[in-house]
């Protein structure tokens, strides 16, 4: 796991706008009720801008919003994926992102080699999508969290942190 210290100006925008989204979408749900496997308001017409923006829930309370539906394959059980990333924690912090690499993450789906929310969420995306994605805790590190590998006494991931992503699917093989 990879960690970038700083935060940019423009990662700053988007966490300010990330919270907006999360206590907007807050407010709307209703407490006890659990989204069915893939429920997704009625679209406006076909093409529109806002069409994309319609959040999207899995059954285990994944949520995502396209910001662009890719045109290619959907990935199966066990089909290699490339994904570009960047992942971070609900108050913006940006604690890990393919960036740093210079190259995409490779693995294949439904094996566990992600977290569960991570397999749960990618075969709804067509290669050439890029989302926002929301993983509840319990399907990211859960109680656990990931300590600092440099200090013992501090998180990199705090225990039952919700996790969100922009993903975008580079290849579907």
């Amino acid at each position: 796991m990879r960690v970038q210290p700083a935060v940019s100006f423009r990662t700053s925008l988007l966490s300010l706008w990330l919270v907006l989204l999360l206590a907007a979408s807050a407010a709307s749900a209703q407490p006890g009720t659990k989204p069915a496997v893939l429920s997704t308001p009625s679209a406006p017409a076909h093409g529109s801008d806002s069409a994309r923006l319609i959040p999207q829930h899995t059954q285990n309370g994944v949520r995502f919003v396209f910001h662009e539906r890719g045109a290619g394959k959907l990935a199966l059980a066990g089909t290699r994926v490339a994904v570009r990333y960047a992942g971070f924690l609900p108050d913006g912090h940006l604690f890990d992102a393919t960036a740093a690499s210079g190259s995409p993450l490779r693995f294949r789906v439904g094996r566990g080699e992600v977290i569960p929310g991570w397999d749960e969420v990618l075969p709804l995306l067509p290669a050439g999508s890029r989302v926002r994605v929301w993983i509840p805790a319990a399907h990211a590190y859960g109680a656990t969290g990931v300590r600092d590998p440099d200090d013992e006494s501090r998180y990199l991931i705090p225990p039952n942190t919700e996790l969100v992503f922009e993903l975008e699917v580079v290849s579907v093989r």
